[in-house]
């Protein structure tokens, strides 16, 4: 069981940590593990080498640091992986991580997840007070799905997806957008999707870590597949923000939300709130730069929290104003960490 830290908390409200642009910084994603199921073409390669356990924060340690964020000012977290859910014991950070959410000190707590894993424990989510989940899913042909997973079953994902409709979960399809693999699946993606109650969200490849493979062989920039879209369906532009970077148009055909992110043809950096805080305790301040702060030592080390709610400070004082993804064939990734490492 994960022991509940319990700081003093602002109420909700209270004043966020601000960038030096201005950005107040509202929201948190959380690795719990880098390990995953699958073995997704785009995110890894086939014989990825996982982090020792030993290196991992504890559940306890990841409850402290996400407290603390939410002490800062943190009104939305999104726990990620990896695959989130094959972390042990995971549903006890949730547990934990719920009681944020009945104090009104977090607005919302949020998952990502490939689906694997979902049937079990979509009900427990929901309970514990979560109310949207993100799935990936690719592709809906059980063949094209295991290929482009190297071992996910597709059958075991839609189960996933149900049981989370069952238990009143809201859930947003993302895809990412794969030259010469799945792009001719988009719009039935789309379709699917919108008629079974989800929205959309579609995502180029980003140059993070390394794959088998060059990157540029898949790169489909998601202007054109807009553009296809288009000349079939009525795409709406409309407000609608979930938090995150996604841009999303309204489908009048299918009626249903279409989102888009862009980081590779359309900069999103401009309103960026989020940081990103890997399994290790090493929190990136923006996806696609290098520059990191270690928050695992001043948490291991200092008995209060003073240590690492300055090392946290410092840490946003530096976040830049946005990334620099460039994808050129044979060129090394714009970041070596795989995305796996630092969370959707």
């Amino acid at each position: 069981m994960v022991a509940l830290y319990q700081p003093m908390l602002k109420p909700a409200g209270a004043g966020a940590m601000t960038d030096p642009f201005g950005r107040a910084i509202r929201y948190l994603r959380v690795s719990v593990t880098d390990r995953c199921d699958f073995r997704c073409l785009y995110c890894m390669t086939e014989e990825t080498t996982f982090l020792p356990r030993r290196d991992l924060l504890t559940l306890e340690e990841l409850d402290r640091l996400c407290t603390l964020f939410i002490g800062l000012g943190v009104r939305r977290l999104r726990i990620t992986g990896g695959e989130p859910l094959v972390r042990r014991g995971v549903m006890t950070l949730f547990r934990a991580l719920g009681r944020h959410l009945e104090s009104g000190a977090l607005e919302e707590l949020t998952l990502t997840t490939n689906g694997s894993q979902l049937a079990r424990h979509a009900a427990g989510l929901a309970a514990i007070g979560v109310r949207r989940v993100n799935v990936s899913l690719d592709s809906l042909d059980p063949a094209r799905f295991r290929a482009l997973t190297r071992r996910g079953d597709l059958a075991q994902v839609l189960e996933g997806i149900a049981a989370a409709r069952a238990a009143g979960l809201k859930v947003k399809i993302n895809a990412v957008a794969l030259k010469g693999l799945n792009e001719d699946e988009i719009e039935p993606l789309m379709v699917w999707a919108h008629g079974e109650g989800h929205d959309l969200t579609l995502i180029e490849t980003m140059p993070m870590g390394e794959v088998d493979g060059d990157r540029t062989d898949h790169y489909l920039p998601l202007d054109q597949v807009r553009a296809r879209l288009a000349a079939r369906y009525r795409l709406e532009d409309i407000a609608h923000r979930t938090g995150g970077p996604a841009r999303y148009v309204r489908v009048a055909e299918t009626g249903g939300r279409l989102g888009f992110i862009t980081p590779m043809t359309h900069n999103f950096c401009e309103a960026c709130n989020r940081v990103r805080l890997t399994c290790t305790g090493t929190l990136y301040m923006c996806l696609g730069q290098e520059d990191a702060a270690d928050l695992r030592t001043p948490l291991r080390h200092s008995e209060g929290d003073e240590a690492v709610r300055a090392a946290i400070v410092a840490a946003i004082a530096r976040k830049p104003k946005g990334h620099d993804f460039v994808i050129a064939r044979n060129a090394r990734p714009a970041v070596g960490r795989p995305m796996s490492l630092t969370g959707g």
